[in-house]
């Protein structure tokens, strides 16, 4: 409290006190209740001091973003639950900022401002120009529960953790020193794609019928445990190259993890509900959670001890990296469970990505056949039939890149990105913005603007050469914001080169070692999304055959 407020708390006290004082040899039936009128004076004049300049200032700064109007005390949780029950909680987000015509929007959920943004200049204000006082992430109960109580990267608060594991990320794991380490086991991968899915379709003059799905996600998970362990399977895997049980289950929790992660759990904003799981998300976290660390934890727990026994001299794998790193006194950098808590991140974090871009990309370019004609033209020009796609060609293949990013625009992996949380008050777009917001970028509204794309719901990647006068080559990022393909700002996805190359190469191999076509009598691909997640509701189901002469095949084996 300042001086000037104890000046108008006590005055009138010591005052009344004096009166009181003064008068009682004279009155004394007037001396308390004098005190009592002053005292209750005091206290009025007091609150009136501190509440003035907060309506004064309140009635200077700008408004809140436009939204639903809330109820008292829990805002627009009543509708959150309503539309949570009946079909997605982003879904009444988007509708009620199409109905209100506006591009930011501001929800309360109990004492928390949720602000949805669908517009690249807005969104850059948020993550370029105010971007130091967004750098924090919200605590919700499932990134508790993945995080290991926050030691990771992507879903820590901001704070001296999140500097340390980032450094670690940026500089030990992602850096392009160790993306060139790595190469020969991304290699190693994308060879095994091609003959898991050749080993499908080979004894066949009519092709196999291949679900595309599967065989993104586990070309992403088996390609990040190659990288992370040194390994491609949890457990046997199939003789053909496919997933075993243990693969399957894997898969299965990680992607369980996924749609669950920011899926707009009530106890998020009533954090005393947290423990009740009235939704049952905790339940699913944990025990989605459980199967990773079944699978991880053993592998990462003797390669700690063979360190420490100096069993190991150098390092074969990114797990190897994070067990190695020491400080400056020579004393291992990070603790068990901070190597634990981040290796489930990364895995979480890398394979959803790639593997829902392809999937989409291919149910899109099935129902036109001109587009992908185009894809494998290119194909054949800049690397032939006589050899398997390389990173090295990657920069001549504009169109195949192209057509991912059609695919990111138009089809993002969820509905929203990351939230990044506000530290201070602050004004963005002219909206107050209060400290706690979680600001949330609409990845579906940016890429379908009308404003920014010609036919937004059309699958057109020849739209995206228009960047080619700007920069060499097209490039999955978006820096502009006019979609999101990675996460941008401070807390951008520092596995860019790693995500992209993961994308192309699925994608390039499959367009090249293999036709691909709709199966008989079923007509055009559906391309309708899951009711609770930017999946395609029904997994993509292809009948493909090879296309590269026989020789090839055996390249990959």
């Amino acid at each position: 409290m300042d001086r000037t407020s104890l000046a108008v708390l006590y005055f009138p006290i010591a005052m009344g006190i004096y009166y009181s004082m003064s008068i009682a040899p004279f009155t004394t039936m007037l001396s308390f209740p004098t005190l009592l009128v002053f005292i209750t004076f005091a206290c009025f004049c007091y609150l009136f001091k501190s509440q003035w300049p907060d309506k004064l200032q309140k009635a200077k700064r700008p408004s809140l973003p436009p939204g639903p109007k809330p109820w008292p005390i829990v805002g627009n949780l009543p509708e959150f639950i309503k539309y949570k029950n009946e079909t997605s909680v982003s879904h009444w987000i988007h509708s009620f900022m199409k109905e209100m015509n506006t591009e930011i929007a501001c929800i309360r959920l109990g004492n928390v401002h949720v602000i949805s943004v669908a517009c690249p200049e807005i969104s850059r204000e948020f993550l370029k120009k105010h971007d130091a006082v967004f750098a924090s992430r919200p605590l919700t109960m499932a990134t508790d529960v993945l995080s290991k109580g926050y030691m990771t990267t992507a879903f820590s608060p901001f704070g001296d953790q999140l500097k340390k594991m980032k450094r670690v990320m940026v500089s030990e794991l992602l850096s392009k020193a160790r993306h060139g380490w790595l190469y020969k086991k991304r290699v190693e991968e994308a060879n095994n794609l091609v003959r898991y899915v050749h080993n499908q379709c080979k004894n066949s003059d009519e092709g196999g019928l291949v679900n595309l799905r599967v065989v993104a996600r586990h070309y992403c998970c088996n390609l990040m445990r190659k990288l992370m362990f040194n390994r491609r399977y949890f457990g046997q895997g199939k003789a053909d190259g496919g997933p075993g049980f243990e693969e399957e289950e894997y898969v299965d929790a990680v992607f369980t993890i996924f749609v669950h992660l920011y899926n707009f759990c009530i106890s998020d904003y009533l954090p005393f509900l947290r423990g009740l799981d009235l939704e049952g998300h905790e339940k699913i976290m944990e025990e989605a959670t459980r199967v990773l660390e079944k699978n991880h934890n053993p592998i990462i727990e003797d390669r700690i001890r063979k360190w420490r026994d100096s069993k190991i001299d150098e390092p074969q794998d990114l797990l190897d990296v994070l067990v190695s790193l020491t400080d400056d006194n020579g004393t291992p950098l990070l603790s068990v469970n901070e190597i634990k808590a981040q290796i489930t991140e990364i895995m979480i974090a890398s394979v959803d990505n790639p593997s829902n871009v392809v999937e989409w990309a291919f149910a899109e370019m099935l129902n036109k056949p001109e587009t992908l004609q185009k894809a494998r033209d290119e194909l054949d020009n800049v690397v032939g039939k006589d050899r398997l796609v390389q990173e090295s060609d990657f920069p001549r293949l504009n169109y195949i890149k192209a057509c991912l990013r059609e695919s990111f625009r138009l089809h993002p992996v969820s509905s929203f990105n990351v939230p990044h949380k506000s530290m201070t008050d602050t004004t963005v777009a002219g909206y107050f913005i209060p400290s706690g917001s979680h600001v949330i970028l609409s990845r579906i509204r940016l890429g379908r603007n009308p404003k920014l794309w010609d036919e937004p719901c059309s699958f057109k990647p020849e739209r995206h050469f228009q960047d080619l006068s700007k920069r060499e080559q097209v490039v999955l990022e978006e820096p502009e914001l006019r979609f999101v393909s990675f996460s941008r700002g401070r807390r951008g996805c520092p596995g860019v080169v790693l995500g992209s190359s993961m994308a192309i190469m699925l994608f390039a191999r499959l367009l090249q070692c293999f036709e691909w076509s709709i199966p008989i009598n079923q007509g055009t691909i559906d391309l309708s999304p899951g009711k609770r997640d930017s999946f395609l509701a029904q997994p993509l189901l292809a009948v493909v055959k090879p296309r590269l002469p026989p020789d090839i095949y055996s390249i990959s084996s």
